[in-house]
């Protein structure tokens, strides 16, 4: 027997809560990937919506009544025919479960948010070389490309979706008078039908999965120890890796991480020592000041292009040997055509700020970028 009079308890508390779950996760994932320092806090939320959707799909099987995919209604006649009657008839009678529209629109979100989830758990691990699948960051990075743009592609097409899927509601609101927009608020429907009740054990189900969704968030939002989100790659320290590195070019500047530039590049410099960015520092036999000695330097440089870019697939790397593209190296990061890129939105007068003072200070902008870390996370633009 019906609760309210004239209405119908289609969504149970339980379905409503995955409802709104998948639509705000999925929103506020599409708004953080928006900024590069936030990565991580939108993988979380991605990973969020992933659970909240296998969910869905469980509960498409075993949810109680008006949500479980028997119920849908996916023919092309009786998708036209909604439409039509749409269209002919202000105030008709709405079925109490998933009328052929929505029905569609449930299996979009569904299919579309399922890879939209499963290529971002892809890139991350592959292109960045986080996470459980970061292992594969060493023989898969060369799909990375392919799968950012699926995974960007379906994100704008499910951004279209839910905005035709809401005007569909405001239209049913305030054109139809159906009442429509309440009906994930309340759980009611204006129409005929049976209640719907879940069940105590499907209720238990729900409750797991809050938990689980709950933990994977937090967890995730650890930025950088826990399985979720750590780095495959190995943190540099020179100190004890590479004193001599350290102590030969870390007395004028900071050393800079080998796989910022290919081979190319450190031979030119190398090459280039007489006239290294405005100073000389020669050769020699014997130790003098601003000379290495020629042993030294070739340990050092050796050492260079052993991790340079060439030899790396971490994200900065490939994507400086894509920007080369063959050509020859450039002396400095900044004069890289992928520096130029991912810093052009940067306003001029940064660079020469107090706290950065010259474009090739990555270390002012890039915490632990002394140690080859160059996570999203970790960027901060001085003003």
């Amino acid at each position: 027997m019906n609760k309210k009079q004239g209405y119908v308890y289609v969504w149970p508390f339980y379905t409503r809560v995955i409802h709104w779950l998948i639509a705000l996760t999925f929103t506020f994932a599409f708004i953080l990937s928006l900024y590069e320092n936030l990565l991580n806090l939108h993988v979380a939320v991605g990973i969020t919506f992933g659970v909240m959707l296998v969910y869905r799909i469980i509960w498409g099987f075993i949810g109680p009544k008006y949500a479980t995919f028997n119920t849908f209604k996916l023919s092309l006649p009786q998708l036209k025919k909604y439409f039509k009657d749409k269209i002919e008839t202000r105030y008709r009678e709405i079925p109490a479960g998933h009328n052929p529209a929505s029905s569609w629109y449930t299996l979009i979100v569904l299919g579309c948010g399922s890879i939209i989830a499963i290529t971002g758990s892809l890139i991350y691990g592959i292109q960045e070389g986080n996470g459980y699948l970061g292992f594969l960051n060493n023989n898969y990075y060369m799909y990375s490309n392919i799968l950012l743009d699926i995974h960007i592609y379906l994100s704008y097409t499910l951004l279209i979706w839910v905005i035709i899927h809401i005007s569909g509601v405001f239209v049913e609101q305030f054109y139809h008078k159906t009442n429509m927009a309440f009906a994930m608020i309340t759980g009611y429907k204006k129409t005929k039908g049976e209640d719907s009740n879940p069940g105590t054990y499907k209720s238990g189900l729900t409750y797991i999965f809050l938990i689980l969704s709950a933990f994977t968030f937090f967890v995730a939002t650890d930025g950088r120890h826990n399985p979720f989100v750590v780095n495959k790659f190995e943190e540099f320290h020179y100190e004890t890796d590479m004193p001599l590195y350290n102590k030969e070019c870390g007395t004028c500047h900071k050393p800079y991480p080998p796989f910022m530039l290919p081979n190319s590049s450190w031979d030119r410099i190398q090459k280039g020592l007489k006239n290294h960015f405005g100073e000389e520092i020669s050769p020699t036999h014997k130790k003098e000041d601003n000379k290495i000695l020629l042993n030294d330097q070739t340990v050092i440089f050796n050492y260079l292009r052993r991790y340079s870019a060439d030899k790396s697939t971490r994200e900065i790397s490939v994507k400086v040997m894509e920007s080369l593209n063959g050509a020859r190296g450039r002396k400095s990061i900044t004069k890289i055509q992928i520096w130029k890129d991912i810093h052009s939105k940067i306003p001029p007068h940064i660079f020469k700020s107090k706290k950065v003072k010259r474009k090739a200070n990555c270390f002012a902008c890039h915490k632990n970028f002394e140690k080859g870390i160059i996570e999203d996370i970790d960027i901060y633009i001085p003003k």
